[in-house]
């Protein structure tokens, strides 16, 4: 289990890195800001639809081999949306009135630079892999394996939702800009 740990959290943070350092270029472009502010709620919003109207939850997914375990993590995370959350605040369409304190912390780190939001999402990585890691190990030595296998949960939809919600706050505050 241990040994899964660091494939995992490599195939996670080059997940995130793939989808928001493209965002983090854009940026730049400063004359584009509300466009691309609407574009990317859009593109929040039509994936936690997609993953709504598409409930095929991939099973091959569910059985790999160790050796492609960081390919998994990868493949799994861009599938789900890893960095997606992140967007809106990287781009700045959450105002720090409607933001409690680790909201706008989070926002003044994203925003200082892209060596940070490289930093933020290492960080997040880590916290991720951390708390997954954790929850793994309990259920592995005090529930047993079987749990597991009884008791599948799928989190698409909430995960789904929370695109859907995140993505129309942003855009509701970039068409009121």
């Amino acid at each position: 289990m241990l040994a899964a740990l660091w494939p995992l959290t490599v195939g996670h943070l080059l997940a995130m890195l793939l989808v928001i350092l493209p965002f983090a270029l854009l940026v730049a472009l400063v004359e584009w800001q509300r466009q691309i502010q609407i574009g990317a709620s859009l593109l929040v919003i039509g994936f936690g639809i997609f993953l709504l109207v598409d409930r095929r939850h991939p099973r091959a997914l569910a059985r790999i081999r160790p050796t492609q375990l960081g390919l998994w993590s990868f493949a799994v995370a861009i599938a789900h949306g890893a960095g997606l959350m992140l967007v809106p605040i990287y781009l700045g369409l959450c105002r720090e009135a409607d933001l409690d304190q680790g909201h706008v912390a989070a926002g003044t780190l994203i925003n200082a630079n892209l060596g940070m939001a490289v930093l933020v999402s290492v960080v997040h990585a880590t916290a991720m892999i951390a708390a997954g890691g954790c929850s793994a190990w309990l259920v592995y030595h005090y529930l047993g394996l079987k749990f597991v296998s009884r008791s599948w949960f799928n989190l698409d939809t909430s995960w789904a939702i929370s695109l859907i919600l995140v993505g129309a706050i942003a855009l509701v505050f970039s068409l009121t800009d």
